[in-house]
């Protein structure tokens, strides 16, 4: 059976909502779970909830990672439930991660203990946007605010995979996400992005609009973290805008509330395909491991759906593809000097594993270098 840690103390609504969430996963989706976290407060959580069954295990993590601390300040903690849970994962324990905790911090930490996928320069969130079709996906949601050609390029080739394997579409049309479709727009980057993209072996269709995200027309959105992060935080704004101003309008009169009542299946259907929750979480793709990212505010319904995400990604075996299309594309242009930080970050890696704990001054010390480094 699949095994899957959950951060229990990562989210606004940690350890309760995320434990109730890893119990529905435990029944309805044939996967082990392991809660990671502080032991007393996630069993005094389950004694709440019927018997616990034989899928859930407790691992101890004395550390939590708040939702407003700094990468650097959470890679510190060495027994974190992120971190422990990110371990099990290396240690091959579990084959997947869940946490809805601080995704800056869950980015830093993945990275720091299971390294990234061959080939791979940074990973990158992606998220599942409900369209007309089977979702259009969005890369990078938000991991890299400042990116070079190549990263979207290897963020194109990673969300089609995710895209043909676990959504099902043959084939993704993927664009690059731009101010319009002609080709002198864009910026340096897009342009530069786009002109490596069309020697790729990808159904890329070129720049693509806002307003194409929800058509249909394409399937993959790239774009570096900034864009793509601002253009999630607007969408999920305007489905929020959206739901208050039709529960506003059906209130309003009698004949309005027998309105819904005579429309209301149809009305949940439309909203079920609205939900972001139905989504679950968002992948990090281009780590060395499965790591699933929900929102911070997420309820037991999108644990239970972060879990269902994960899995998904795990059985569609979705990291082996992208190191197998990677592999055949080559460096895409990277120059030596270019994987020098990487070189770098992995000797501080190695460091600090082998030196363990040391006074404060001289991690801070540490961390200062590591942060300097993209």
């Amino acid at each position: 059976m699949l095994k899957i840690a959950v951060d229990a103390m990562g989210g606004d609504r940690a350890p309760g909502a995320v434990v109730e969430g890893a119990l529905l996963a435990a029944r309805d989706l044939e996967v082990q779970i392991i809660l990671v976290g502080q032991k007393e407060v996630i069993e005094q959580t389950l004694s709440q909830h019927a018997p616990t069954a034989s899928s859930i295990e407790v691992v101890p993590a004395s550390e939590t990672v708040a939702m407003d601390e700094s990468p650097s300040a959470a890679l510190k903690k060495r027994d974190s439930s992120m971190a422990v849970a990110c371990e099990l994962m290396r240690q091959g324990r579990v084959q997947a991660v869940v946490s809805a905790g601080n995704s800056g911090a869950m980015m830093a930490t993945g990275m720091f203990v299971l390294g990234n996928l061959p080939q791979v320069d940074r990973p990158a969130i992606l998220v599942v946007i409900p369209t007309r079709g089977k979702g259009t996906v969005i890369i990078d949601a938000g991991a890299n605010v400042d990116c070079k050609p190549r990263h979207l390029v290897q963020f194109g080739l990673m969300g089609s995979i995710y895209s043909e394997r676990v959504l099902g579409v043959p084939s993704p049309r993927v664009g690059v996400l731009s101010n319009g479709e002609e080709e002198g727009k864009g910026n340096d980057l897009t342009r530069a992005a786009s002109e490596q993209l069309a020697d790729t072996s990808l159904n890329y269709i070129g720049y693509v609009e806002g307003t194409d995200i929800f058509s249909g027309e394409v399937h993959v959105v790239v774009c570096d973290g900034f864009t793509g992060n601002v253009t999630i935080k607007t969408i999920e704004g305007l489905a929020g805008f959206m739901v208050g101003a039709l529960k506003e309008a059906v209130q309003q009169s009698a004949l309005s509330r027998l309105g819904y009542l005579l429309s209301r299946k149809s009305l949940h259907r439309a909203y079920a395909r609205l939900d972001h929750t139905e989504y679950g979480g968002a992948p990090l793709l281009g780590l060395n491991g499965v790591a699933i990212v929900a929102h911070g505010g997420a309820g037991p319904k999108e644990i239970k759906n972060a879990v269902r995400a994960a899995k998904e990604t795990v059985s569609h075996d979705v990291n082996r593809h992208i190191i197998e299309v990677l592999g055949e594309t080559g460096d895409m242009g990277n120059e030596k000097s270019e994987r020098l930080p990487r070189r770098i970050w992995q000797r501080v890696r190695s460091k600090l594993e082998s030196l363990g704990d040391k006074p404060a001054s001289q991690e801070e010390g540490r961390e200062n270098k590591r942060g300097g480094k993209g």
